[in-house]
């Protein structure tokens, strides 16, 4: 089968999405939740004229001169319900957030006044700035938040400010993660001639995390095609998409692509990108799966850039306020980077700000065994097939969140 660009792949995964499904939780627990719709205001914000300032409201033209003296007629705090009215030659002392009492434009701060018995001394400009008007902020009616938005905590004290105690939410989708080989250890067992402690999934399920889904890691399979049916048919049953790791290159003991080629349904079977190349797309028992390669950088990058486009797809994720796994860049290199023929290739690099410029390095070797690699960069090139880059040339890159 030959191999599929970037491009054709995620326009093939985004033909199977998958199934959305929301529903309601409360603010306090919605952190890292997706907006399923669109949000708008119930109320204006500010709710009605206040002060920004502790101070006086006064009608800013009864305070043109220094020395001005105002009768002052009460004092109005946040939460007070009282009204008063304001006129010319009196002041109403206001705390911050308080109503503005009518006839009042402006505001003169604590600091520029002096009280004389019943009266207050005006040192200081009245200020219309110190006046937060209805609304200004966020009228009722206004849409707010959209859509595939991934709420953090200026999202959720906002929904909280126009009205909401819960929203609606996608459902986190289910994930399951599943390893397979031999060699494979539980990190913190004893490691025997020939074995490596597992990582993949644990990189894998922080990805699915990290985007807003769950993870469910199921243990380590061992080189056997009905062990692996058995836990592929257990996840079709309880999750929504599958993520196998390892076993989809051309090896005797590359059994997931071999399974999948007798039992399942792949759509397609390597990707013209390095590293990440082996990997698979298809459905087993109608529930997707890729099957991403055992080398830990290709399992990263082959979710990057494959997987995290159909799960935005999918769940319909906001462009510029929803879940990101990079953003896209131009680089300038600080030193030449090898392409590779007919494949994109994404090597790793580090990034850096220089004075305002993006500047990009290499640090250590390429291997794509090596996940050390992907902690001391934190992006990847972009380079066309077939292309060097040479020192001081500037290339488009992925910067990794």
């Amino acid at each position: 089968m030959e191999g599929v660009t970037i491009e054709e792949a995620i326009k093939i995964t985004c033909k199977y999405p998958l199934k959305k499904k929301t529903e309601i939780t409360s603010l306090d627990d919605s952190i890292h939740r997706i907006l399923a719709y669109d949000i708008v205001s119930k109320v204006n914000d500010p709710r009605f004229d206040n002060s920004s300032m502790d101070g006086w409201a006064v009608r800013s033209e009864d305070c043109k001169n220094h020395g001005t003296k105002l009768e002052i007629i009460g004092t109005n705090k946040a939460g007070n319900h009282r009204s008063y009215s304001v006129q010319s030659g009196q002041a109403c002392r206001i705390m911050t957030g308080a109503p503005m009492p009518d006839g009042a434009d402006a505001i003169v701060i604590i600091e520029d006044s002096n009280i004389q018995e019943n009266n207050v001394i005006i040192n200081g400009p009245a200020r219309t700035a110190y006046v937060r008007k209805c609304g200004e902020n966020i009228s009722k009616g206004d849409k707010s938040l959209s859509a595939g938005t991934m709420l953090n905590s200026a999202e959720i004290s906002l929904s909280a400010t126009i009205g909401y105690d819960e929203l609606e939410v996608i459902q986190k989708p289910k994930i399951a993660i599943i390893s397979n080989g031999d060699e494979l250890v539980k990190p913190g067992k004893k490691l025997l001639d020939g074995q490596i402690y597992e990582s993949n999934s644990f990189g894998l399920a922080a990805l699915v995390k990290k985007i807003g889904c769950e993870p469910i890691r199921f243990d380590i399979v061992q080189d056997s095609i009905e062990g692996l049916r058995d836990v592929l048919d257990q996840a079709s049953r309880t999750c929504d998409a599958i993520l196998t790791s390892g076993g989809v290159s051309m090896g005797k003991w590359d059994l997931v692509r071999k399974i999948m080629e007798e039992e399942g349904e792949i759509k397609f079977w390597k990707i013209k990108m390095r590293p990440g190349g082996p990997p698979l797309f298809g459905k087993w028992k109608e529930t997707p799966l890729f099957g991403l390669p055992g080398n830990p950088v290709s399992s990263h990058v082959v979710f990057t850039m494959i997987v995290f486009p159909w799960i935005s797809y999918s769940l319909g994720f906001n462009e510029e306020k929803g879940p990101k796994l990079a953003d896209r860049v131009n680089v300038i290199l600080k030193n030449p980077l090898k392409g590779a023929p007919d494949k994109v290739c994404l090597r790793r690099i580090k990034i850096t700000n220089e004075n305002g410029i993006l500047k990009a390095t290499t640090k250590t070797h390429q291997g794509s065994g090596n996940i050390n690699s992907m902690v001391v960069h934190n992006g990847l090139s972009l380079l066309p097939p077939n292309q060097d880059a040479k020192t001081g040339e500037i290339i488009e890159a992925l910067w990794l969140r």
